[in-house]
């Protein structure tokens, strides 16, 4: 018998085609044995809302969530979830999809394995993320893809001073920081040129956003350190977590981050390549040479 006697679902609310596949769905796992929570924020669909329930009872309840949709959702859905030790399962109907690997065509014969015990567990780190203003938190959440610290709506510059494990490194004048992931290196770190890192690296990414220097290079630290950033007065910012909040910061206000002791687990049906997927999903060449 499967060890997912209870699945969470998750999808955009506002597209059709993801309602209809989390309908789908949800029959085929009733049919299996399994129960089914449905994210509330998807009560406003009929052929769900007999399996809404909040999302405490999910973190409580639910032994696998599965996601429809591209990166972002997966990244709300992990969020919603947070620190709960619950894996999470990517249907791809979004567009890159770096981490919802499974192809809608193919989801409910991926979803039999799972249930049979096929698949592949891969643990991403997360970071923790705290603002300290006068030396009390006014700030806390969990990111598994990246923090950015940045200048906000204003278009101008701001400075951070940058210190790894107490260590001064630079004063750095941009558009501000990204702090990535090995996961959240294949996102906006890439846009920014920020290298690649395999999800397997112990390593975090530091990289600037439009830096006013041409010497402020990407650096890859290790993830045992603590990351400070501190907004240098007089210039506010705005510290974003994957895409999904933020929180206005103030001039002195300092940003720490480590590593969370709370991964989320991802689940990858057989056969499944980290390679591969760049090859696919950045369009590099997939015939190798004899």
């Amino acid at each position: 018998m499967s060890r997912f006697h209870t699945a969470a679902l998750f999808g955009k609310r506002d597209s059709a085609a993801v309602i209809e596949a989390l309908a789908l769905l949800r029959e085929h796992l009733l049919r299996r044995g399994v129960n089914v929570l449905v994210d509330a924020d998807l009560s406003g669909a009929a052929a769900l809302a007999a399996s809404c329930v909040d999302i405490a009872t999910i973190r409580q309840r639910a032994a696998v969530a599965i996601v429809v949709g591209g990166d972002g959702t997966l990244l709300s859905a992990a969020r919603k979830l947070g620190a709960a030790d619950v894996p999470l399962v990517g249907i791809n109907q979004g567009r890159l999809g770096f981490m919802t690997d499974i192809a809608r065509a193919d989801m409910l014969g991926a979803l039999d394995r799972l249930l049979a015990g096929e698949f592949t567990p891969d643990a991403r780190m997360r970071l923790d993320v705290r603002v300290m203003r006068g030396g009390v938190e006014v700030f806390r959440t969990l990111a598994l893809n990246e923090v950015v610290v940045g200048k906000g709506d204003l278009g101008r510059m701001i400075e951070l001073e940058v210190r790894v494990d107490g260590e001064f490194l630079y004063v750095l004048r941009a558009d501000g920081m990204i702090v990535a992931t090995p996961s959240g290196s294949t996102a906006y770190a890439l846009s920014a040129n920020g290298p690649i890192l395999q999800p397997t690296v112990p390593g975090i990414a530091l990289v600037p956003l439009c830096a006013h220097g041409l010497t402020y290079r990407p650096i890859t630290i290790t993830d045992r350190s603590v990351v400070e950033l501190r907004l240098i007065p007089s210039y506010d910012g705005r510290v974003h977590c994957d895409g999904q909040n933020f929180f206005d910061a103030k001039a002195g206000d300092s940003v720490l981050l480590t590593r969370s002791q709370h991964p989320l687990t991802l689940l990858h049906p057989p056969g499944y390549s980290y390679f591969a997927m760049l090859r696919e999903k950045l369009h590099w060449s997939a015939t190798p040479h004899r």
